[in-house]
């Protein structure tokens, strides 16, 4: 079943007559275990054939989705009638990135983050050449490096192309880990592997590691571990705005014991 689809039934499905019927059955028939039960996989049942969350009902969740994410007046009914439901309730939404740009629909890795440019063309301006890239220069050494040793193991959370990845994705899969957004886990991950004998390098944006400052320094600077951070996006960076701006790294990375840092001259 579509999203869209998804959508229709669960502005419905979610609602205070569903919400009534559901709480009043579990307590007229909390006292008949069997009943209760039946009543339990009859709904899950039903809703498995409508829609693929039997994982989050067993751990307790009531799923509703897949929901249209594009879709906001329907999203706005849905969570409407969520409000009328009790206990924890797992909203799966769908989006595609790049809607409602052809160009960035067609190529959404290219217009991820990009520099000004006209939207009526869709062409991006091109670059000035001049010196490698921090980034393009990393990605190479770790090529270099990995096919000298095969104990290099190299994460990133969800930044393969923005830290010079992709050519080592594509040569070392096996030894490529590419968490999504998780920062923390990134560096606990990391930390694991270096326990078990691994050269972890934890490729990642300098704001960004300041969501794992914790881990940094509790699981793997006092433990003492050999983990390497590439961190891209260093200090001002200018043209990928205010979010991005890696200005607080010294002062935050200065402070952790038996840390080693090394800054290239700018």
């Amino acid at each position: 079943m579509s999203a869209r689809s998804t959508t229709i039934w669960h502005s419905c499905f979610p609602g205070k007559l569903y919400s009534s019927l559901r709480e009043g059955g579990k307590k007229v028939f909390s006292g008949v275990p069997p009943i209760k039960e039946l009543l339990k996989r009859t709904e899950e049942h039903i809703k498995g054939m409508v829609v693929p969350g039997t994982l989050f009902e067993e751990l307790g969740f009531n799923y509703i989705g897949p929901v249209d994410g594009h879709d906001v007046l329907g999203l706005i009914t849905t969570l409407k009638n969520m409000r009328d439901l009790k206990g924890p309730q797992f909203l799966h939404i769908m989006t595609k990135k790049g809607r409602g740009y052809e160009p960035a629909e067609k190529d959404p890795i290219t217009f991820h983050a990009v520099p000004k440019f006209d939207p009526s063309s869709g062409c991006l301006p091109k670059s000035s050449g001049g010196l490698p890239s921090y980034s393009k220069i990393f990605g190479d050494w770790l090529c270099e490096t990995a096919a000298k040793d095969n104990k290099l193991m190299a994460i990133t959370p969800a930044m393969r192309e923005g830290s010079g990845m992709v050519e080592f994705s594509r040569k070392f899969p096996d030894r490529y880990f590419d968490v999504a957004i998780a920062e923390q886990h990134a560096v606990t991950f990391a930390a694991g592997l270096a326990i078990g004998g691994y050269k972890p390098i934890v490729a990642i944006y300098s704001t960004f590691l300041q969501r794992a400052y914790d881990q940094v320094l509790h699981d793997v600077a006092i433990q003492k571990l050999p983990v390497l951070f590439a961190i891209d996006r260093a200090g001002i960076v200018g043209a990928d705005g205010q979010t991005h701006q890696g200005a607080f790294d010294l002062s935050y990375l200065r402070c952790i014991p038996g840390n080693g840092h090394y800054d290239p001259e700018r």
